[in-house]
C-alpha cells in the first residue's frame, strides 16, 4: 500500500463531506419534498439489488437511474444527498470499515454534484420540478451529467486502488471500470425516459419504467455472471499453467545440485525488490517473474560435471559456464514474450563496472530487471548449500554483497535489498513437490545402470528442445497435453531411474 493512499481518502472524504455539508441547507427551499422522498427511497430500495464486481471493490446497480433523474428534477443538492445516503447504507450493510465507508459516501456524492452543477449550467434552466422545460435541449447537458458523474465515480474509486496496489491508476480504471460506461449511459436512458412520462402524462404513469428497471438489472447481473466466469476460468488457467512452469523449472534445477525451490525465491526476492525500489507496472513485474523462474535454462547446454564441480572451475570450464547465459536467452528469444524477460535473463550476469559477461555491458545500461535479479540470485546461492561450500550466513552474504556493492551490483539495488530482504516471504514446497524433486536428486546420483550410450549431442537436444517447448508454455502458445508430455522426456533425461 502506498503511504500516499490516507492523505488521498481524507482529502476526497473532505470534499465530500464540504459539498454533503453545502447540500443539507439547501432542501429547505427544494419544490415537492414528497416526490423527492419517493425517488430517495425508490433509490434505497434498489440499491438492495447491487452486483458486485469481484475483481475490484466497486458495486453496480440500477440505482443511478433515480440519482440522474433526481438531479434533473430536484437540483443538485437533493440528488448529492440521495446519492450520500444510498452508497453510505450499502457500504454500511456490507460491513465496510468506518473509513471505507466515509470514502464510499463522499466520492460519489462529489461525483454528483459536480456533475448536477455542470448540468445546470449548461441548460441554463431551473430543475424541472419547478416547471416544464422542452426536453430536447436537454439531451446534451445530460450527457455530460452522465460522463461526468461516471468519469468522476469510477476515477476516484480507480484512483484508491491503484495506490493500495501500487499499479498505474490509467490501467486500473480501463481493466476494471471502462465498460461501466455502458451501465451509465443505460441508467441516464431510462432516467429522460422517466422525466418524459412525468412532464407529458403524470408521475403515476412513469412506474411503467419500472419494469424496464427490472430487465436491465437482470441484464447486468447475467453479464456479471458470464464475466466473473471468465475471470475465473483464466485466473485458474494461468495458475495451472504457472504451477506447471515452475515445478518443471525447479526440476531443471536438479540438474544444477542447487537446493530446492531455488527460483521460487529467487522470484520472491525479485520481485519485492522490483515493488520497494518503486516498479510497478504490471508489464514490468511480469517480466521479472518469468526472467526469475527461467534465467537458468541455458545450464541445460553445460555439463553436469562442470555445474556440480566441488573445486574452482578451470579457465576452460568457466568460458564453457558463461556460456549458458546466451544460449538461454536464445532458447527463450524463440518465445514471443509480451513483456521483456529476454534482456533480463541476458544481462544476469553482467556487472555495474562493466567487467561481467557476456557482452560486457555497464551500469544503467544493464536492464533494472536484470540488476535486480543478479543480486537476488547472488544473495540465495550464497545462502544455499552448494557442491564446492555450505550456505554462508544472512550477514556473510549481505557482506559479500557490499563488498561488491558499486563493482559487480548496482548501489541502489544492493541497499534496497538489504533494507528489505527479512521482510520478504517466500511460499514452501508442498510436501508432494518436494518428494518428487528429491527422488529426481536420488537417482541422478545413484549409479546407473549399463546401457547403450546416445550422442551426447542427440541428448542435449532433446533437453533444449523440451525447455524450447516449456518457454513456449509460458506464453500460452502450447496445449496443456504437450506439457505433460514434454515434462515425462524432461523427468527422464534428468532422472533415468525415475
Amino acid at each position: 500500500m502506498s503511504r500516499w493512499l490516507p492523505i488521498y481518502i481524507r482529502l476526497v472524504v473532505a470534499i465530500g463531506v464540504a459539498v454533503i455539508a453545502w447540500s443539507v441547507p439547501a432542501l429547505g427551499a427544494m419544490p415537492h419534498p414528497f416526490v423527492w422522498l419517493l425517488f430517495a427511497t425508490l433509490a434505497l430500495l434498489t440499491g438492495v439489488f447491487t452486483m458486485k464486481a469481484a475483481s475490484v471493490s466497486y458495486t453496480v446497480s440500477v440505482t443511478d437511474t433515480f440519482f440522474i433523474a433526481s438531479a434533473m428534477l430536484f437540483g443538485p443538492a437533493p440528488a448529492t444527498i440521495t446519492v450520500a445516503l444510498n452508497t453510505g447504507i450499502v457500504s454500511y450493510r456490507r460491513r465496510h470499515t468506518w473509513e471505507r465507508i466515509a470514502f464510499n459516501t463522499a466520492a460519489p456524492a462529489f461525483s454528483m454534484w459536480v456533475g448536477a452543477q455542470t448540468f445546470f449550467r449548461l441548460a441554463g434552466i431551473s430543475p424541472l420540478a419547478q416547471g416544464d422545460q422542452p426536453i430536447a435541449t436537454l439531451i446534451v447537458p445530460l450527457l455530460c451529467l452522465t460522463g461526468i458523474y461516471f468519469v468522476l465515480n469510477t476515477g476516484l474509486t480507480a484512483a484508491a486502488i491503484a495506490l493500495d496496489l501500487r499499479e498505474s491508476i490509467a490501467r486500473i480504471w480501463n481493466m476494471h471500470f471502462r465498460w461501466l460506461s455502458v451501465s451509465y449511459l443505460a441508467a441516464a436512458s431510462v432516467a429522460f425516459c422517466l422525466i418524459l412520462l412525468i412532464q407529458q402524462v403524470s408521475l403515476a404513469a412513469a412506474a411503467m419504467v419500472l419494469p424496464l428497471l427490472l430487465i436491465f438489472h437482470v441484464t447486468i447481473r447475467s453479464s456479471f455472471g458470464r464475466l466473473e466466469d471468465a475471470r475465473r476460468h483464466l485466473g485458474d488457467m494461468d495458475r495451472l499453467y504457472l504451477s506447471t512452469i515452475e515445478t518443471l523449472a525447479m526440476a531443471i534445477d536438479a540438474k544444477d545440485d542447487v537446493t530446492h525451490s531455488h527460483v521460487r525465491r529467487v522470484q520472491a526476492y525479485a520481485v519485492a525488490l522490483a515493488h520497494a525500489m518503486g516498479i510497478v507496472d504490471d508489464e514490468s513485474i511480469k517480466a521479472i517473474k518469468a526472467a526469475a523462474l527461467l534465467h537458468d535454462t541455458g545450464k541445460l547446454a553445460v555439463p553436469e560435471h562442470i555445474l556440480n564441480k566441488p573445486g574452482k572451475l578451470t579457465p576452460s570450464e568457466f568460458e564453457q559456464m558463461k556460456l549458458h547465459v546466451d544460449v538461454g536467452a536464445d532458447i527463450l528469444s524463440l518465445v514471443e514474450f509480451p513483456y521483456p524477460v529476454v534482456p533480463i535473463v541476458r544481462g544476469h550476469h553482467e556487472n555495474w563496472d562493466g567487467s561481467g559477461y557476456p557482452r560486457g555491458v555497464s551500469g544503467e545500461n544493464i536492464p533494472i530487471g536484470a540488476r535486480i535479479l543478479s543480486v537476488v540470485d547472488c544473495y540465495d546461492a550464497l545462502t544455499s548449500d552448494r557442491p564446492y561450500r555450505p550456505a554462508l550466513t544472512d550477514e556473510a552474504a549481505l557482506e559479500i554483497l557490499r563488498e561488491r556493492r558499486g563493482k559487480m551490483y548496482d548501489p541502489r539495488v544492493v541497499d534496497a535489498f538489504i533494507a528489505i530482504h527479512l521482510d520478504v516471504e517466500v511460499a514452501a514446497d508442498a510436501p508432494h513437490q518436494r518428494d518428487v524433486l528429491q527422488k529426481i536428486t536420488r537417482s541422478r546420483t545413484a549409479p546407473a545402470p549399463a546401457m547403450r550410450q546416445e550422442p551426447a549431442a542427440a541428448s542435449m537436444s532433446g533437453d533444449v528442445l523440451a525447455f524450447v517447448s516449456l518457454a513456449r508454455l509460458a506464453s500460452g502458445e502450447i496445449t496443456l497435453g504437450d506439457v505433460f508430455a514434454l515434462a515425462a522426456k524432461l523427468m527422464r533425461d534428468i532422472a533415468p531411474g525415475v
